[in-house]
């Protein structure tokens, strides 16, 4: 008996916006807890809500990025529970008319592209965060009201490695538009799965069991793969799958149940009586398609139309921020590939060492830019200007300052490379008759002494070229 997994993914995500959904509160994290909240928040009585237009536009934005069609009248619904979490005691959230609907994303696996049926994409406001002690539960306020989209996925895939990599390229998608940092570890992107088995060949769906809350990528990958062993494995042994709710344990890499679903619950959803529909103009909606930052994939093709390799190209867009500060560095006239050489090299190197991020690095993008130009413009080898790149880690001065305070100009005056040519043949005579011979690696040796000489000064390839030029005349 073999069987195929159905799966579906409820994907949150928190935006960054500077207020919140319903608020003009400032969006935060980490602060210190019920700092950043209103009586809108609290739910105060005579308090209305007001909505961020920029969420709106975010919104917008993703739904396009995602060939979603577009809802062009925005309407808000109450969902009704009690829980602790909630101030209001409901959530402002849209039901019946979500922003985006029926949409798809192909995703890459390793059996080739694969397309995601996208059901629903729709605005919805947080809830505040409960820290639970032994005696007690806590609530900070913070995070109620923060902007969230939740981007419902059709049940289309079948595997935990196309899980992944659905995560992972929504992940990419609303980090590249700016609409979230998309920091799973930070709670600002959360994923539900939904998971069932099934008899293939088989068109009715099996029982569904939800597993909350993951909080990465590799988890969710994990956490799926687990649970199709245990429901496949109840199924051989004739036990009955239960609708139930989990959560994945990182320790012993298995889901353990939190609660069992006995019926579905009754939200009860009506209308938001306080928010009367808002319609989205024609003229709206384009403007907030056509101003979209750049998605990852827009960004590879033009990488690769510059004639970068396909490697350097995804190791760029990897990043957001990485690949923002490649595309300012190219602003000074660089050479797109050896901008591409010094971030993938260099500057990856400092990120790691110091284990930080590339808004935390010391040198701005213009002044590496910079310092690529001065080395092909011959003034600095490659070598110098690694001497300079780090010294440039320690100080804001001025490059060429910098260059002149460890002597690492590069001497490309012909008339004093020709004299140290000669020289340097003269003590050589073999190399002469080496390369007379057609052994070509005498051309290296001869540059490495002229190197030596002139104290790793002299212009590299200005050297080669008068060396072989010099042999050649002999």
């Amino acid at each position: 008996m073999a069987f195929e997994a159905i799966i579906g993914l409820e994907i949150h995500v928190e935006m960054k916006t500077k207020s919140k959904m319903f608020s003009a509160s400032k969006v935060t994290y980490g602060e210190l807890p019920n700092t950043s909240l209103s009586p809108v928040d609290l739910a105060f009585p005579g308090t209305l809500p007001t909505v961020n237009k920029r969420a709106v536009i975010n919104a917008i934005r993703v739904s396009n990025a995602l060939h979603m069609s577009i809802d062009n009248v925005l309407h808000f619904d109450r969902k009704n529970y009690f829980y602790s979490d909630l101030p209001k005691g409901f959530q402002i959230t849209q039901n019946d008319r979500p922003i985006g609907y029926e949409g798809y994303m192909d995703i890459e696996t390793s059996n080739g592209i694969k397309r995601i049926g996208i059901e629903r994409l729709h605005l919805e406001e947080d809830t505040c965060k409960q820290l639970h002690s032994w005696d007690c539960s806590l609530l900070d306020y913070n995070r109620a009201g923060i902007p969230l989209i939740e981007i419902v996925s059709k049940p289309d895939l079948r595997s935990g490695e196309e899980a992944a990599k659905y995560v992972e390229k929504i992940r990419s998608i609303v980090s590249f538009l700016d609409v979230s940092d998309g920091k799973m570890e930070e709670g600002s992107l959360r994923c539900d799965v939904n998971i069932s088995l099934r008899e293939i060949g088989e068109t009715k769906f099996g029982t569904k069991v939800e597993i909350k809350n993951l909080n990465s990528i590799a988890n969710v990958q994990k956490a799926i793969e687990f649970e199709i062993a245990r429901q496949e494995a109840m199924i051989l042994n004739n036990e009955e799958i239960i609708q139930e709710t989990r959560r994945f344990d990182e320790a012993t890499k298995s889901t353990i149940l939190m609660r069992v679903k006995t019926d579905s619950v009754d939200y009860k959803y009506f209308p938001e009586t306080n928010i009367a529909p808002i319609k989205l103009s024609d003229e709206f909606v384009k403007e907030a398609i056509e101003t979209s930052p750049e998605l990852a994939e827009s960004k590879l093709i033009r990488y690769k139309e510059l004639g970068l390799s396909d490697y350097d190209a995804s190791i760029l867009i990897s990043d957001k921020d990485i690949s923002v500060y490649y595309d300012e560095a190219l602003k000074t006239g660089a050479s797109y590939k050896l901008v591409a050489n010094w971030v993938i090299g260099d500057v990856q190197a400092i990120l790691n060492k110091q284990n930080i991020s590339i808004k935390q690095f010391r040198i701005s993008p213009t002044r590496l830019g910079e310092l690529i130009k001065i080395v092909e413009s011959g003034k600095i080898s490659n070598k110098q200007a690694r001497d300079v790149f780090n010294k440039m880690l320690e100080s804001d001065d001025d490059i060429n300052k910098i260059i002149d305070s460890l002597g690492a100009s590069q001497i490309s005056d012909t008339s004093l490379i020709e004299s140290l040519v000669k020289e340097v043949i003269d003590a050589n005579p073999q190399s002469v008759v080496d390369y007379k011979n057609g052994k070509d690696r005498a051309v290296g040796f001869l540059v490495g002494q002229v190197m030596k000489k002139s104290q790793g000064k002299a212009n590299p390839a200005l050297t080669n070229k008068m060396i072989v030029e010099e042999l050649k005349r002999r």
